[in-house]
């Protein structure tokens, strides 16, 4: 909200709960599911509203990946401004750097359903855990955390450059805690460290 003042775009808050039943499963296409449903509410929306467009923040580096969600998006006309023309991640921060915007530097985030692998029901108790793990995590100074969830089992992931802070014992101690206190019975650490997509390699 505080970057839509800065930037003086009208900011209209729409909440609706369209999630398909079909997810739960977590099916490969889950994505696809889950960016048709949002997205033919929000075309819905933007009808009633009077807006001729919907467009969304696709880049270009998203068509070098896994994205099932973007046969949604062709399907129901949503235009990709960044994708349309060439624009990266790294130009992205670039350019928001140059504008000043706070978020220029912040770490990617993606859709809590990425830490689950295909085929694992997912639970929103599960989802919390998942998202109690990470922010403990970052709140230990990581910029970059993924916890994926297999089974009982968290795998933690951090950027290859901060794997080193791992190689403490206090720490693992702490950190191993923390998460039987969340609900997982095993904590594990990722050697390769995070990496975009990591759960699609099974695909």
């Amino acid at each position: 909200m505080e970057l839509a003042k800065k930037l003086g775009v009208k900011q209209i808050l729409h909440e609706e709960h369209v999630i398909p039943p079909a997810m739960r499963l977590n099916p490969p296409d889950r994505c696809y599911l889950c960016k048709k449903a949002l997205f033919t509410e929000m075309v819905r929306f933007a009808e009633r509203e009077g807006f001729r467009h919907v467009a969304d923040g696709t880049n270009a580096d998203d068509t070098t990946e896994y994205r099932p969600g973007m046969k949604a998006l062709r399907e129901l006309g949503i235009r990709s401004p960044f994708m349309e023309t060439g624009v990266t991640k790294r130009d992205i921060r670039v350019l928001s750097r140059e504008m000043g915007l706070a978020t220029w530097g912040k770490s990617a985030s993606a859709c809590l359903l990425s830490r689950i692998p295909y085929g694992q029901e997912i639970t929103e108790t599960d989802l919390r855990k998942i998202e109690q793990a990470e922010v403990y995590l970052l709140g230990l100074g990581f910029k970059t955390v993924r916890v994926r969830l297999h089974g009982n089992v968290a795998r933690i992931e951090v950027s290859p450059e901060e794997r080193g802070k791992f190689l403490d014992t206090e720490l693992l101690d702490a950190i191993g805690e923390k998460m039987r206190s969340l609900g997982f019975a095993y904590a594990t650490f990722d050697l390769q460290g995070y990496r975009t997509g990591s759960l699609d390699k099974v695909l």
